[in-house]
């Protein structure tokens, strides 16, 4: 449940600000309610739609006042931890900036129903300087940890496919379809091409969406920022999405693995790596 007004602190504030803000929410019991957080970064993401910019937000959404820039998560960089996660509102781009520069701040609350997203896997809190600290009642993603829980285990190898039982999506085990960098072009025609030689014994392999590859981040790991269990091989740094930019056609969304960031690649560029998904997805377990 997000409050409708996106700028109800009305001018950008420091990650901690933001936090004490929300606090401050809570003491004042904004819209008559007192448990109000900053959202971690995949509540934040939900919001976005890639089909849209200025802002990027579902056409006919509710909301008011909301600015086309930068919003903080509750969410801190694992490999940075002086860092922390936001996501740009004009175009969908989820990226980490220090904690000292000024954001905006949209507060978000647990419906009576529950969350119906996944959590982060966030398990740590952190002081201005970066240092781990106790997580009780800092309003960190570390302290929070909302959303559903994570299955155990989430990976289930079958044959040279992986089975997400969080999403429900079947990954190739190996992240490297070409064993190189490719363009966008050369990417969607190497799926094609395995389909065609079944792979694996497939032949209804597809480029993924880019929340499909960002589902598969962990904010706990860096390097990748991946499930520390994971199963799978040839992880590389840099993905390919099927998601074309609305603000430049010339570029496609890309899932950065190294901290989990999403951003573009210019397409005619082969400088990302290839992830096939299959176009069958089984039922999840939330």
């Amino acid at each position: 449940m997000w409050t409708r007004d996106a700028g109800c602190a009305p001018f950008p504030l420091t990650w901690y600000e933001a936090l004490d803000a929300v606090t401050e929410f809570n003491c004042r019991t904004l819209y008559g309610y007192d448990d109000w957080r900053l959202p971690n970064r995949r509540e934040l993401f939900s919001l976005v739609s890639h089909d849209r910019i200025n802002p990027a937000l579902p056409a006919g959404h509710p909301f008011i006042n909301v600015f086309e820039g930068y919003y903080w998560s509750s969410t801190t960089c694992n490999r940075l931890p002086m860092q922390a996660w936001y996501v740009h509102l004009g175009g969908a781009r989820v990226f980490k900036g220090m904690k000292h520069g000024s954001y905006l701040v949209w507060p978000v609350r647990t419906a009576d129903q529950g969350s119906r997203l996944s959590g982060t896997g966030q398990r740590h809190c952190y002081t201005a300087d970066g240092r781990p600290t106790d997580c009780r009642g800092t309003g960190q993603d570390g302290d929070t940890r909302t959303g559903i829980p994570w299955p155990n285990p989430r990976f289930e190898v079958r044959q040279m496919t992986v089975v997400d039982h969080l999403t429900g999506l079947i990954w190739d085990v190996v992240a490297d379809l070409a064993g190189r960098p490719l363009s966008w072009e050369a990417a969607l025609q190497a799926v094609s091409t395995a389909n065609a030689q079944q792979r694996h014994g497939h032949s209804d392999w597809r480029l993924p969406g880019v929340r499909e590859l960002e589902s598969l981040c962990d904010m706990a790991t860096h390097a990748p920022a991946l499930p520390q269990a994971h199963p799978f091989v040839q992880v590389r740094s840099f993905y390919w999405s099927a998601s074309t930019s609305r603000y430049d056609p010339r570029y496609a969304w890309a899932l950065y693995l190294e901290d989990g960031a999403v951003g573009v690649g210019y397409k005619p560029l082969a400088e990302f790596f290839v992830w096939a998904v299959s176009k069958r997805r089984l039922g999840t377990n939330g």
